[in-house]
């Protein structure tokens, strides 16, 4: 059986600078109404920079809700409409300084179902070329060049604990035949 729901209505309780947050109410299949929670959210891109030797230019930024530097893939969020594919580019340059010939999509993550309409799409990126990076003003991040057999093994040991980095990895890596 295939289940579904049904927004009723719903009114909007927060609108931000990135998200809007809604408080819906929807009907089951079987008729009940219940509230549902939802933050829209615009989505966003992930890129795995891999090289000719299999290295990985990785960014580490702090991130304030964890109050902590991490390491990531470079990410960007994506402007309502805007070609996924173009804000990759941009994104990677802007982090990174670099550009690619060659494009992979690895592939769509919908980051919390649950509650968010949050859709990143994740791609690797080869045949890198060394530009300037100018990330966005406020933004300040470290890139650092770590082998993908590196990373891999920081994913599998719990090291690497951003979802959108794990992805890319984990897809990368299969692709490249790494085990």
């Amino acid at each position: 059986m295939e289940y579904f729901e049904r927004r009723i209505d719903g009114e909007v309780k927060y609108k931000g600078v990135i998200v809007t947050v809604r408080l819906d109410r929807a009907e089951l299949h079987n008729g009940r109404q219940v509230k549902r929670e939802v933050v829209e959210h615009p989505g966003g891109v992930t890129i795995l920079p891999v090289d000719e030797d299999l290295n990985c230019y990785m960014v580490r930024q702090f991130r304030y809700p964890f109050g902590k530097m991490l390491l990531e893939a470079p990410a960007g969020k994506l402007e309502y409409g805007e070609d996924p594919m173009e804000c990759g580019v941009r994104e990677l340059s802007e982090e990174t300084g670099l550009s690619a010939e060659e494009w992979t999509d690895l592939g769509d993550c919908r980051t919390s179902p649950g509650y968010s309409t949050e859709v990143l799409h994740i791609y690797m990126a080869r045949g890198l070329h060394q530009g300037a990076s100018h990330p966005d003003e406020g933004e300040f991040v470290n890139v650092e060049k770590i082998p993908l057999q590196t990373l891999l093994d920081q994913v599998m040991d719990g090291q690497i604990d951003d979802g959108k980095t794990i992805i890319a990895i984990l897809k990368a890596a299969k692709l490249l035949g790494l085990k």
